[in-house]
């Protein structure tokens, strides 16, 4: 019986694959080729250019840590821009909190929105919620016009190469500090700290951020089907220190279930090894 793999290189020595049931979608936009497959023990993921952006077994980590960290220091945010993010994970979690008024959400691949909603619901259900504005063009030139406009940006972007490539410059990091209110923060993903040329990418996003934002930390989670497992994120404000200025018990009495993310965890996960503390420190001085 024939099998069918899919398979992402990690590095030129390292590959990871999945074993996959079917195919239910490829295709290419005017950006990249998008696939949706269906497998045994992830379910059905997505890959953009042959690169895995989530599965549904293992997307819930993602998408709790980069929305519900922010949310926990800032519970009472109203006004919210997410960048890139067109499969919906992240706008779902944020429509969780009662206090979110409007979020836009700019990404760049319209097809990528259709897709997700299309073949992957579990993310993409609350795109079409009243609360959400989509804009479908670049988030480094949508990002050039707001001034004091949110209270939270959360840049939900793929890797630093392709249609992603301008989320990761110092004038995008430097317009996203603009857009921002007196008291707004920041989030991002920061690249795993692991494989050479994941942590060169994120050294230089590091370095580029902290050229901006007075208060710029790191944090992480372990995500099974990103390189290495090994995933950071950055929360940059200019206000408020993520475990410090966070609000514990007043998350807790929003009562919003998880399954990955919970209070403790939140400090804990600005917690790193040491070998990440160095290459973050290396990049601060």
């Amino acid at each position: 019986m024939m099998e069918f793999w899919y398979t992402e290189q990690h590095t030129p020595d390292v590959r990871f694959s999945i074993r996959v049931d079917r195919q239910l979608y490829s295709g290419q936009s005017e950006f990249q080729r998008i696939d949706v497959f269906e497998s045994p023990e992830f379910g059905r993921f997505l890959t953009l250019d042959g690169y895995m952006m989530l599965t549904e077994k293992d997307e819930f980590i993602y998408h709790e840590m980069i929305a519900h960290v922010p949310m926990c220091v800032r519970p009472d945010a109203e006004n919210i821009l997410v960048i890139g993010g067109g499969d919906g994970g992240t706008v779902r979690e944020l429509l969780r909190y009662p206090s979110v008024r409007h979020i836009d959400l700019v990404e760049i691949d319209e097809q990528v929105v259709d897709i997700c909603k299309k073949y992957l619901p579990f993310t993409a259900a609350g795109l079409d919620d009243p609360c959400v504005s989509l804009h479908y063009e670049d988030g480094l030139r949508f990002v050039r016009k707001p001034v004091s406009a949110y209270d939270l940006i959360i840049v939900d972007s793929t890797d630093p190469f392709g249609p992603g490539e301008g989320l990761f410059t110092k004038e995008f990091y430097g317009n996203c500090f603009k857009a921002l209110k007196d008291d707004g923060i920041m989030v991002n993903q920061h690249e795993s700290p692991f494989y050479e040329q994941d942590a060169y990418a994120m050294q230089r996003m590091h370095r580029r951020i902290v050229t901006s934002f007075s208060i710029s930390r790191v944090y992480q989670a372990h995500i099974p089907t990103y390189p290495s497992g090994h995933w950071l994120f950055g929360f940059a404000s200019k206000k408020y220190h993520p475990v410090e200025d966070a609000d514990f018990a007043r998350w807790k009495a929003l009562g919003i279930k998880t399954r990955y993310y919970n209070t403790q965890l939140h400090a804990a996960s600005f917690a790193l090894p040491n070998y990440v503390e160095e290459m973050l420190e290396d990049v601060e001085s």
